[in-house]
This record gives C-alpha cells, sequence and structure tokens, in this order.
C-alpha cells in the first residue's frame, strides 16, 4: 500500500544518512565555484573559450584545410575572401590562446599503423596498354577497336585525343605510332617539325651521402607537417650587436626607363657564422638562457620545409641537454636557390647553357642578393645605428669592414622549449617619425623563356603582382623563408628588389628594376604561410630532439620525395671535412697560382667576402 511504501523510505533515509556534503553556492551568478577541489577535478580537461559572437567559420571545414596544404605546397595566391576567412581563423586561435584542439604528430602512435597497398596491378600486356597497327590522322579511331578514342595531330605538333583532351609528346612511338609536327600521312612514318624529344627528369643529389654507420630514428611526411599549430611565442630580447644603416628610399622610384645598374661592393666583409661557432650564443648557453640555440636561417629552413624542394641538411649536438642546430662547413646551405618550385626547374643537360647551370645560378642568386642589400643603403653621416661590437668582425683586416647587418639575439618561448636565436637585419627607415627595421633581398631574373615565360621588363612597371605571383610559383620556398626570417628577425618592414641581367646571356652584369615593399605579416597571408603552422613545426622538431639522448643526429631532406629523415650519427662525422686535406690545399695553393691572371665567372659576380 501507499504507507507502507512511504514507511519503507523513512526508513532507508534514517539508515542512509548523508553526513559530509559540501555544496557551494554561488552568490554572484550560476555555476561552480573556484576552489582546490574544483582544481583537482578540473585540472587535466582542455578548455578553450567560446563566444556566440564570435565567427570561427564552420564546425568540420575539411575542404579548407585540402586546400591551404595544396596552396602551401604548391605556392599559390589565395582569393581575398579565403584570406579573410583564414585571418579571420589566425586570430580566433590568438584569442583563446590555447592549442590543445589542435593536431599534435605523434611518432609512437604513426608506429602503430601500416598501410597496405589497395592499388591495382598493371596489365603486362602490350595491346591493352597501346594500340597497335599503324595510326591513320584525322580518322574516327586506330588500329584498336573502340573507334574514337583514337588520336589526331594538329599543327603544333601536339597529339589530340577525340574527347578534347591534348598530350604533349616529342616522338609519340607506342606501338607502331609516330606522329609529325604537321600530321601523319597514311602508312608512312614521318616526323615532321614542332616535336622535341622530352627530357626526363634526373634523380637529384642528397646534400650530403649517408654513411653506412648513421641509424635513422624517425622518419615523417613533410604533408604532416602542415597540419601543426601552435600559439606564436612569447618574445624576450637578449642582445644587440653590429650596426645598420638607413635606407636609400631613391631606390622606390626606380622603373624600367630610370634602372639602376647593381654594383659590386668589395670593400665589406658578411658573416654567416654557424651556432656552434657564435661566442654570443655559446655564452647564453654557459648561462642557461634556453634548451635550442640556432640561427635565423636554419630555423627559417624548418619553417618552410613543407615547401622545399631540393635536399638540405641540419646537424644537430645534444650536450647535456642542450641543443644545437647547426649547418655543415662543406654545405650550400647559405647559398640561395633559383627556381625551386618550378614547374621544370633549371637541371644540368646538355641543352642548357653553361651560365644557367643550376650551381652557377644559386651563385649568381647570392651574390645578387649581396650587393643589393648594401646598395640601396644611404652614404649620410647620421645614417648608421650602431649597437655592441660585431662578434665576428677583425679590426686587423684593413681596407674591408663588416656589411651592414644587426644581429639580435632573441629567445622565444614555446611552452617548455626556449629556443634561442641569432637574427639579422640588414637597415632601417623613418617613417611617420618613428624609425622602421627592415630586411632587405633581392629576386633575380636569369632568363624569362626558362623562368615562367614573364619578362620583367614589359611587366614590372604595370603589373608587379604578376611577376611576384610568377615568383611565388617559382621559389616559394625562398619567399618563406625570407619571410619567415623577418618574422624571427621582428622587423616592421621587409623589402624586395627585382633585379634581371643586362642580357640573358651576361650572367656578370645586372640592373634594379625596381622595389616593393610589405609588411611581413601581410606578405605571410599572402602567400598563404600561417604564422601558427610555422611555430608548430619549430615545437614539434624542438621537442623530438629533446626526448632524445645526448649525441650528434642529422636532419636531412630526401632530395626525390617529401620525406625528412633524422639519422643518429657518430661523434667524429664531419669533422675531416672542417679540418681539411692539407696535400688538397697544396694542391689548390698551386693551381691558384697557375690561374691567378684568369677571371673566372665566380669572382666577376660575388664582388664581396662571404666568412663562414
Amino acid at each position: 500500500s501507499q504507507k507502507q511504501k512511504k514507511k519503507k523510505i523513512m526508513e532507508f533515509a534514517n539508515n542512509h544518512q548523508i553526513t559530509d556534503l559540501r555544496i557551494n553556492f554561488n552568490s554572484e551568478g550560476w555555476g561552480p565555484t573556484s576552489g582546490e577541489r574544483l582544481a583537482q577535478l578540473l585540472e587535466q580537461v582542455p578548455y578553450a573559450h567560446f563566444d556566440k559572437k564570435e565567427k570561427v567559420g564552420r564546425t568540420a571545414d575539411f575542404v579548407f584545410q585540402q586546400f591551404q596544404q595544396q596552396s602551401q605546397s604548391q605556392g599559390s595566391f589565395i582569393s581575398q575572401k579565403q584570406m579573410h576567412y583564414a585571418r579571420k581563423r589566425e586570430e580566433h586561435l590568438a584569442a583563446i590562446g590555447t592549442t590543445d584542439f589542435s593536431y599534435k604528430h605523434d611518432a609512437i602512435e604513426d608506429s602503430t599503423f601500416q598501410l597496405v597497398d589497395s592499388t591495382k596491378l598493371q596489365s603486362r600486356n602490350r595491346r591493352q596498354n597501346a594500340p597497335s597497327g599503324r595510326f591513320t590522322g584525322g580518322g574516327r579511331g586506330s588500329g584498336t577497336s573502340g573507334g574514337r578514342v583514337g588520336m589526331q595531330t594538329g599543327r603544333g605538333g601536339m597529339l589530340q585525343q577525340s574527347d578534347g583532351f591534348a598530350a604533349q609528346g616529342s616522338l609519340a612511338k607506342a606501338g607502331g605510332i609516330l606522329a609529325g609536327g604537321r600530321g601523319i600521312s597514311r602508312g608512312k612514318h614521318v616526323l615532321g617539325r614542332g616535336f622535341r624529344k622530352q627530357d626526363r627528369k634526373a634523380d637529384r643529389l642528397p646534400s650530403l651521402v649517408v654513411g653506412g654507420e648513421w641509424d635513422m630514428i624517425e622518419e615523417f611526411d613533410l604533408v604532416h607537417l602542415l597540419k601543426l599549430v601552435a600559439n606564436p611565442p612569447v618574445i624576450e630580447d637578449l642582445a644587440w650587436h653590429g650596426h645598420i644603416d638607413r635606407y636609400d628610399d631613391s631606390y622606390d622610384k626606380i622603373s624600367t626607363r630610370i634602372a639602376k645598374g647593381l654594383r659590386r661592393i668589395d670593400n665589406k666583409v658578411f658573416y654567416d657564422v654557424t651556432t656552434s661557432e657564435d661566442p654570443i650564443l655559446e655564452r647564453l648557453a654557459v648561462e642557461n638562457v634556453g634548451d635550442v640555440y640556432a640561427t635565423d636561417s636554419i630555423i627559417a629552413q624548418l619553417m618552410a620545409a613543407p615547401r622545399s624542394v631540393y635536399s638540405w641538411d641540419i646537424v644537430v649536438e645534444k650536450v647535456n641537454g642542450i641543443i644545437f642546430l647547426d649547418k655543415r662547413e662543406v654545405s650550400s646551405f647559405d647559398y640561395l636557390t633559383v627556381s625551386e618550385t618550378a614547374h621544370e626547374p633549371p637541371q644540368a643537360t646538355a641543352d642548357m647553357d653553361e651560365i644557367n647551370h643550376p650551381d652557377k645560378l644559386s651563385m649568381e642568386a647570392t651574390m645578387i642578393n649581396q650587393n643589393f642589400t648594401q646598395q640601396v643603403l644611404s652614404d649620410a653621416e647620421d645614417s648608421r645605428k650602431t649597437y655592441e661590437v660585431n662578434p665576428f668582425f677583425d679590426e686587423i683586416e684593413s681596407g674591408v669592414e663588416p656589411a651592414s647587418a644587426a644581429y639580435r639575439y632573441r629567445k622565444f618561448t614555446l611552452g617548455n622549449v626556449r629556443l634561442v636565436a641569432r637574427c639579422e637585419l640588414q637597415s632601417w627607415i623613418t617613417k611617420h617619425g618613428e624609425d622602421v627595421l627592415m630586411t632587405c633581398h633581392a629576386l633575380n631574373e636569369w632568363d624569362s623563356k626558362y623562368s615562367g615565360g614573364v619578362n620583367w621588363r614589359q611587366k614590372i612597371d604595370t603589373q608587379k603582382g604578376a611577376v611576384l605571383a610568377t615568383e611565388l610559383k617559382n621559389n616559394s620556398c625562398k619567399l618563406a623563408k625570407w619571410t619567415a626570417q623577418a618574422l624571427l628577425a621582428g622587423a616592421q618592414q621587409l623589402k624586395l628588389g627585382y633585379v634581371s641581367r643586362v642580357t640573358p646571356t651576361n650572367p656578370y652584369e645586372h640592373v634594379v628594376l625596381g622595389t616593393q615593399s610589405f609588411k611581413p605579416k601581410d606578405l605571410a597571408q599572402q602567400i598563404n604561410l600561417s604564422i601558427n603552422n610555422i611555430w608548430g613545426i619549430v615545437k614539434m622538431i624542438c621537442e623530438l630532439l629533446l626526448s632524445k639522448a645526448d649525441g650528434k643526429y642529422v636532419l636531412l631532406k630526401d632530395p626525390n620525395k617529401a620525406i625528412v629523415r633524422l639519422y643518429k650519427v657518430p661523434l667524429n662525422t664531419f669533422e675531416e671535412e672542417e679540418e681539411g686535406n692539407p696535400a688538397e690545399d697544396d694542391e689548390e695553393n698551386e693551381d691558384k697560382d697557375d690561374s691567378e691572371n684568369e677571371i673566372s665567372p665566380i669572382a666577376a659576380v660575388n664582388g664581396p667576402e662571404i666568412v663562414k
């Protein structure tokens, strides 16, 4: 009955009394109040603030992420709407101040997965892969059944399928098919004009040869790096050294009609000292200021790694838990690449001129960049800003002076990672009554026929955006590194110069056709370089290296695949390269004496001296 049920409930309540019931009353609002017990319960729970007024975009936007990865890998511009949407997402990530819900690379988790090849095996029957019999142009088909699936030839030496697609080829020869420039005669093999044998892309060589004693301990795809996200670091200036001169704003008025010739700067010395040989970084390491030490060029290479095509390597030394990221003594790390991300990058082939060899183009671009950064400076007496003494300049050297460069040592705190880097600035300028720090770089045109087909002298005055878009397509990695270096150095402006050869066949004389200024953050958005992503890459690699034992490692980019591998190497690796071979040095001195009166192409281009 009802009375019996009520009686049982009362007996149960009397026998099971709640004695320790703590209820916190929130007098100022609703929800739980703060306390030690609540903090312990919610300590490990990730939290991100959400406001209904914030335009965070779609809940699960896989399309934009895929487009963003493709744009970064190909180096293409994004539209204004997509740029606005990307900027909103960047602002939202910076506002919430957390990346707990972002993608994090886990090598242990990746090792538990194994991809299964599900592609269909191709048949070895040649009759299925290529039509047999003789081809008759203009007909309804070829020698196989299928009618309209046959190929026809046009006047330009193109093989055109009947469904509207075109296939370029040098000599379309498969199962008895031979195509000519103006067409194909019935029953005869006539090779007309308009065809050139298509060069196969040769495999690129690695920046160094992997030794037999090396042990590969990590491997990851560069595409996966585009998913990494981290909050921008907390930045602290540690020291200033060197000097910088004022930028000559007359170069902003240059055009093709009043172009200025590029001069050789013979009385200045450039220093590209590696991390472990920097006395300031060595002192900061003794003071235990950071966990990882590097230069801005090395960090920028890691930031732009997803866009890189050529092979590169970074030497990692970990001593007592402190990491030094170095470059090898004998390497081309400091030389600029030319048309690295182009559809057809320059190759060392028999058809290519010697002056357009990839190594010669790299040397030419590096010297142009150095000469340009010093030529655009003002000679006025009050144009120099001087900081602490240059740590690399030897005053005993007579007749030369260090190039205009301010070395800004900064500490970047990325969570538990303390990164100390030497950053570089080239000049400064006054705008609206304030001093603006700048970095200067030069893009060079070597031959428009092989570098995108855009003639700078015809486009740069009226369509400078088209020239920049072509350079972004051909030199996406180089522009990304320059932008990253400007962000690392804290520059308020990035100056780009457009330098071209006087004639395409003369790699020793150049002219400045124009300049263009950017804010580094705005340029990063235009070239689709995510600030959160580049710091996510640096943080992931630093945490990966900090988790390893003390020793020497090498981070190597595969020359033909978008893969980076981490090798553990013996401690004495590369010491022979640094010490050098005395016998080889003697032979080089003898050769130098014999060729003292000869003019080398390198000496005709460079001018300034490089000290590594």
